[in-house]
């Protein structure tokens, strides 16, 4: 849904305006040092950006999901890295309390995130427990006014920044099943929480992610999102079934950035005495690119706008993700093919986008969980 196609406007050209001039030119060097440049990170915070999807009257831009998609795919025509950066804090790391926090949870911690102050980070994987995520280890257990948490979280995107982890723990270590599970709001610096080194990852380097690990960490009793045990599971699929249309929004943008960088290539380059865009075979390439994006953004906005009808949209948003996190490998793959030789070449960046984009097919539930997922909901339905 868009409110105001005037105000959007203006957002989505900004957005276009800070990637084309600002972060585009910078993707090398980010590629290079492992880091994006602190001016960048202080840019995004002026623009509004770790605000998104943050509820207005705590200071952030309460975008439709609708919305929100549009401007994150204008954000994600270059590195995705730079999106990562504030995606935590718009998505799964903001989220929990935005749907399910306490009024003071809400006004504590979501204006700080809205201005990028507060960087929020979703800890919910382990080094057990990952598609399968009710499995999660991690104890948070009463003592008094506190719970003591321990355990490891694992690939914990933003964690070397976060100033507050959305926590999923378990609070009931009788109870194996998701309803044993709860979530909280840990500030970063509590004593008890220790990082694990960077992970060295295939791609998307200057998005960081590492191992939390807590020691008997204290948590205040205030801190359990809802002041109710037992729905942290559900908090945390709420926020991942909204993550998904956000993730298809990020396929989308960067399939985008690809196929403008392989036509450019197809247009200007020749052989036979000719540009290959000429040939039939360079075209079926690009052809095939151009229709699946189409199919992929036409898919995620139909998503976004069940969403912020009040429609039911889960198997929607597994589809969009699904399907845009696999066209995209197939883009990069396609452009690649079109650069030929040169798009093995780090000097033309495609290669990068092809490590980069790997990713999406695993994370925020793996190409093989939606199909589970879909094919679940279906027959739910069809009962």
């Amino acid at each position: 849904m868009i409110r105001d196609r005037e105000t959007l406007d203006l957002l989505l050209q900004n957005i276009a305006r800070f990637v084309r001039e600002r972060l585009v030119p910078q993707e090398d060097s980010v590629a290079e040092t492992d880091e994006i440049p602190d001016e960048l990170v202080d840019e995004m915070k002026r623009m509004g950006l770790f605000g998104l999807s943050i509820p207005e009257e705590y200071g952030g831009l309460a975008l439709t999901m609708e919305e929100e998609a549009l401007a994150v795919l204008e954000l994600c025509r270059t590195s995705p890295a730079f999106r990562s950066i504030i995606g935590t804090t718009v998505g799964i790391g903001s989220q929990g309390i935005v749907f399910d926090g306490t009024e003071e949870q809400k006004r504590r911690y979501l204006p700080g995130m809205a201005t990028g102050e507060i960087i929020a980070s979703f800890a919910l994987t382990e080094p057990e427990s990952g598609s399968d995520a009710a499995s999660l280890r991690t104890t948070a257990l009463r003592d008094g006014e506190h719970y003591v948490v321990n355990g490891t979280k694992r690939y914990i995107t933003n964690a070397p920044h976060a100033g507050v982890f959305t926590l999923m723990a378990r609070t009931n270590p009788a109870d194996k099943s998701a309803s044993g599970i709860s979530a909280f709001i840990v500030d970063a610096k509590s004593p008890g929480i220790s990082f694990g080194r960077r992970d060295k990852k295939m791609g998307q380097r200057g998005a960081h992610t590492c191992d939390v690990i807590f020691e008997n960490c204290r948590v205040p009793a205030e801190n359990l999102i809802g002041g109710k045990e037992g729905v942290g599971f559900k908090t945390a699929m709420k926020v991942l079934d909204k993550g998904r249309i956000h993730i298809a929004a990020v396929c989308v943008g960067v399939a985008e950035r690809m196929l403008a960088d392989a036509l450019r290539y197809a247009m200007e380059r020749k052989q036979f005495g000719q540009r290959i865009g000429d040939f039939q075979l360079v075209q079926a390439l690009l052809a095939d690119s151009k229709a699946e994006i189409y199919a992929a953004r036409s898919m995620m906005i139909d998503a976004a706008r069940r969403r912020d009808e009040g429609l039911p949209h889960t198997t929607e948003a597994s589809c969009a993700k699904m399907f845009a996190s696999e066209m995209c490998g197939r883009v990069a793959d396609r452009a690649v093919q079109v650069f030929g030789g040169a798009g093995y070449m780090s000097e033309y960046g495609i290669e990068r986008f092809y490590r980069d984009v790997r990713l999406f097919r695993i994370y925020e539930g793996t190409t093989q969980i939606q199909q589970i997922l879909i094919a679940r909901n279906m027959m739910r339905d069809a009962a």
